[in-house]
């Protein structure tokens, strides 16, 4: 079907007088990262050379530590750090058998948990890993009235922490989350500064949801504080934080190029320009250097179903865009001619940048390759379906209802699933197609990423017409107010984080696979802390700066 009389064209030609998109605002960074080094070449290499001696300095630590210290507080506290500062994958196969060893001997060590602390900490530790241990070592440190029989800040958040990788009905985990927000609380006056700093944040974003990156960062400069720092340590994490950054600063300019070879008038009028941020997204679920192709892929993914998703909900009218899902599914470029005239670069564009990335995945010999254009296509057809929510001001009458439809829409299956892929070898065609069955781990996931993104987007979205939010439905349920439906689906999300724990612990597919399904929930849990920082760039501004621009 040509241009030519096309009654879908002419009605849009007709309705786009009338379009009234929500303004977003441009992009604050343009070409920023299209010149912009963190480090000369000469300075990467120098840190490198210097990196590598440090990192084998700590390995020596490590095997010092575990051959020397009979004291379990000193091995779980020296992978606490390794992590938090984010050197731990340097050493993953020394901290597997650490761990694996303290589970098999949890039951033989004597006196270690007579402290509140180091089993809090073990115990994070071990569940984080994917190692089902009874919250059952608790109970002896509960007394009649339910209280923990601590008061020190540091053990208090340890317990904090340890409470939050929680299932369903362990009640002693939920009655130690309780009990220590109150008692945090309640110190905060009395604490100095730094302390109650970081009592405020562990209490907003406890250990086990944080985004990497943006914990490394954070942590280093608390740690270089500490009397107690190994200085070895110290010195290696910040190596290996700048070198980090200047390779995601190097994959940033290359993003900023392919988005560049897209003509502005193909979504300027109705979508977020967000190169920069969607990196960072994506930076949260696949961080390490030897997965820098997969991070690239997935920005380059996801921004176009970004695109895709602002189009649907911001600006196409529905006949438009049954036609643009229809030319999806037949993948071919001469259908272009069938799209508005606004759309054809777009939809060129997609098609080309899906292309690129199957064939370089097929001669990686990759098995799933085709499995990234069938994720791209099902992704699209989500959004169709809150569409029709929205062309009919449709209320669901319940959450449950809700979720339905838009746990699909939330991306976060997508993401996980093109995440799989990129992981190569370990990922089996069971593992990809568990994902896409929307099984109950990936469905919490998405559940996180809905339910944050739809309380801080709400009443931004009152002001044009969209598609019915979560928000919305909780209110219509149960008849309460805008703060009463957000204390309810906080409360979802806590319950959805449950599922993601037990997941985790029943362990189906590789924790290596498992866990980039896990960070999809955090940086889904950052992005939408206090605001949709996607769509207002500013919330993100300062954590681009010290991820990408600020060298520690």
């Amino acid at each position: 079907m040509g241009t030519c009389g096309s009654p879908v064209l002419a009605l849009a030609s007709q309705e786009d007088l009338h379009r009234k998109p929500r303004p977003y605002i441009p992009s604050i960074w343009g070409d920023f990262f299209l010149k912009h080094q963190p480090c000369t070449p000469s300075q990467l290499l120098s840190m490198k050379e210097s990196a590598r001696v440090k990192q084998e300095e700590v390995r020596q630590i490590i095997l010092d530590t575990g051959a020397a210290s009979s004291e379990l507080a000193l091995k779980l506290e020296l992978v606490d750090t390794l992590q938090r500062v984010g050197v731990d994958y340097h050493y993953k196969r020394e901290i597997d058998e650490w761990l694996r060893d303290i589970h098999g001997a949890q039951h033989e060590e004597k006196g270690c948990d007579n402290e509140l602390y180091v089993a809090s900490l073990r115990f994070y530790l071990l569940r984080k890993h994917g190692y089902n241990v009874s919250s059952d070592v608790f109970v002896k440190f509960r007394d009649d009235q339910g209280n923990f029989a601590s008061d020190d800040v540091k053990c208090l958040l340890a317990l904090y922490d340890a409470a939050h990788i929680r299932t369903h009905n362990e009640e002693i985990l939920d009655s130690a989350m309780v009990f220590t927000k109150s008692r945090l609380q309640s110190k905060m006056k009395t604490l100095d500064p730094e302390m109650a700093k970081e009592v405020e944040y562990t209490l907003e974003t406890p250990s086990y949801r944080r985004v990497q990156r943006v914990e490394a960062r954070r942590y280093v400069s608390l740690y270089e504080k500490r009397a107690t720092r190994n200085d070895a340590i110290l010195e290696f994490a910040k190596l290996d934080y700048n070198i980090l950054q200047a390779l995601y600063c190097e994959e940033l300019r290359a993003l900023t190029l392919w988005w560049k070879g897209l003509p502005s008038q193909a979504y300027a009028r109705f979508a977020r320009d967000r190169v920069a941020e969607m990196h960072f997204w994506m930076l949260g679920v696949v961080y390490e250097p030897h997965q820098s192709y997969s991070r690239i892929v997935l920005t380059k993914f996801l921004k176009l179903v970004s695109v895709v998703d602002d189009f649907c909900d911001n600006y196409s009218i529905t006949e438009e865009y049954d036609i643009f899902i229809s030319s999806l599914e037949r993948w071919d470029k001469q259908d272009a001619d069938k799209l508005p005239a606004f759309m054809k670069a777009f939809f060129i564009f997609i098609l080309n940048t899906i292309n690129d990335i199957v064939e370089e995945l097929k001669l990686q010999k990759n098995k799933h390759a085709e499995s990234v254009k069938e994720l791209f296509i099902d992704m699209a057809k989500r959004y169709r379906a809150e569409e029709k929510w929205r062309d009919e001001c449709y209320i669901p009458a319940k959450v449950k209802e809700h979720l339905q439809i838009s746990v699909g829409s939330s991306a976060c299956m997508h993401i996980v699933n093109v995440a799989f892929i990129l992981m190569g070898n370990i990922t089996t065609r069971e593992a990809i197609e568990w994902a896409f069955s929307y099984p109950e781990m990936i469905r919490a996931v998405c559940i996180v990423g809905r339910i944050c993104n739809d309380i801080v987007s709400h009443e931004r979205e009152q002001v044009s017409k969209h598609v019915v939010s979560t928000v919305q439905t909780c209110m219509k349920e149960y008849g309460i107010t805008v703060d009463e439906a957000n204390g309810k689906l906080r409360a979802v999300i806590d319950e959805a984080w449950m599922d993601i724990v037990k997941g985790c612990l029943d362990q189906i597919h590789p924790m290596e696979l498992l866990e980039k399904a896990v960070n999809v929930a955090r940086v889904m849990d950052n992005m939408y802390k206090r605001d949709d920082a996607y769509t207002h760039p500013h919330s993100l501004k300062e954590t681009i700066i010290s991820v990408y621009v600020n060298s520690v």
